[in-house]
Order: structure tokens, then sequence, then C-alpha cells
């Protein structure tokens, strides 16, 4: 369904009704899509929850207005999304940048979020990593996929994610339009990525998490390389500065767990919130 947002800016929303239980509200991360939520979505619907996935502005079938790249703006959408799904409040969970974007979004409307969850998200202070954001942007920016033919970028997914069901690698498909000629070209666009990217930069999760009245679920991806490291090292820090931060690890897992363990990770929201 077409959700309007901010004028002239509708997303497009995906719901399953549920019980009594907790709403949630899935976000996607960075040049992602909401269908790669749908195996968590479908698992907590399962377990009596009333669930939404959306696609962010700029993302995959949102519409894509020349500006509002920015956190705080793609988190002021998400209100118009749980007006529309009727959620006085939910649990806002969000992958990667989907992470961040949430943790902005409760310490901005603290009195719309029952909890939040980062999934190999949320945390994300890249400033750390890169003290300047030319590097950052350098060491960040996504590999020129525009004009690929969907056939071989399908089959070297496949490769790189042999554990990914179909449905998996489907839905990472959809992070891209497919055109009549066989190739692809990302949905969201070089200039648009930046700006989200930049404003990813400038977050610091450090100082906010602590903060938030709600209570706040990270979800870790031991990846085995630096990335789980410092990863590793701010759930450290976020633990004994804030008392109301659990963390847990799937070991070993990829950056996008709701993709790998969907199951598993809808168990976990489930326990948890």
């Amino acid at each position: 369904m077409r959700v309007e947002v901010a004028p002239g800016v509708a997303l497009e929303v995906d719901r399953w009704d549920g019980g009594a239980a907790v709403p949630f509200l899935l976000v996607h991360g960075l040049a992602s899509n909401r269908r790669t939520w749908e195996g968590v979505a479908v698992r907590l619907h399962e377990l009596g929850h009333p669930v939404a996935i959306v696609d962010l502005r700029g993302h995959g079938r949102a519409d894509k207005p020349d500006d509002g790249y920015d956190l705080a703006t793609m988190g002021a959408d998400l209100i118009g999304v749980l007006d529309a799904m009727g959620f006085a409040k939910a649990v806002l969970a969000g992958q990667s940048t989907g992470g961040n974007i949430v943790v902005d979004f409760a310490a901005r409307v603290p009195d719309r979020v029952v909890g939040v969850a980062g999934i190999d998200g949320g945390a994300l202070e890249l400033s750390r990593q890169w003290p300047d954001w030319e590097e950052c942007k350098v060491a960040l920016a996504p590999p020129p996929l525009a004009g690929s033919r969907a056939a071989s970028l399908e089959a070297r997914m496949r490769r790189g994610h042999p554990t990914w069901s179909d449905w998996g690698i489907e839905a990472s498909m959809a992070n891209f339009e497919h055109l009549p000629d066989g190739t692809i070209r990302p949905w969201l666009t070089l200039d648009r990525h930046l700006r989200i990217l930049r404003s990813l930069w400038e977050h610091h999760p450090s100082t906010v998490i602590p903060k938030l009245d709600s209570p706040v679920l990270l979800v870790m991806a031991d990846t085995g390389d630096a990335w789980a490291d410092q990863q590793r090292a701010m759930a450290d820090e976020l633990g004994a500065a804030a008392p109301d931060v659990a963390v847990e690890w799937f070991s070993p897992g990829d950056h996008d767990l709701h993709i790998q363990h969907p199951i598993e990770l809808a168990d976990l929201l489930h326990s948890s919130f």
C-alpha cells in the first residue's frame, strides 16, 4: 500500500495485521528495500504481532523526491507510517543504517516508541573510523553497478552468500530496478546515497543511545573481521554507559542478519519486547 508521509512523498508499505502483541515497524538499511524484512515479518506475525515493513524515500517502490536524505527526515517519514498503520506505539527495528534511523527517531519522538532494535546497526559511528568525511566517502561509496546484467549480479550474490535462501536472493535483487534489456540500476541514486551516508557519518549514537527512555537491543553480526571488532568495542561502551542496552551476537553472522537468519532473529525480537 502507498502511504503519504509528506507533501508529494509516498512510501511503499506492506503490513500484517496481528493480535494484541506489540506492533513492529521494520526499517531497511542504506540502498536496500523493505522486502529484505519479509522473512522476519512473517514470523513475527505468526507470533501474534502486527507488523509493517517500509521502503524509505528514494528506495525501492517509494517516491524519490529531490531532498530529505538525512536521518532526521527519513525518521520523520516513519511517523506517517505509524499513523497509517494505527500503531500508537511500536518497536522500531532497523538494519544497518536503518538501525541508526530508528535510534535517532526514538530520541526525537520517544512517545511513539516501545523499544528500539538495531540489527548490525543502530550503533554505527563512522566518524570514529573515518574522522575525515572525504575519506569515509571514498571508503564506503557504493560500487558502480548500474548497467550490470541482472543474471550476472544474481549469480555473484549467490556465490557470496551460499547459505541464503532463494527468497533472500530475490529480496536483495529488489534493491535494483530491472530494465527491459536485462540490466539493473540501483533504485537509490549515487547522489542520494552519499547524502544519506554523510548524515550517518554525522550521527553519534554513543551520545544518543544512553539518553533514550526506551529499551535498546543491539543485535551484532560476528563477521570475523575488523568490522566485528569495532562493533564489539561499541557494544561494550554502550553496555557500560546505558543499563537498558541489551546486546546479542550471531556468531558467525552476515551483516544482513535479517536475510540470513530471519526466523531466529524474529524469535529474538519477540522474546526481547
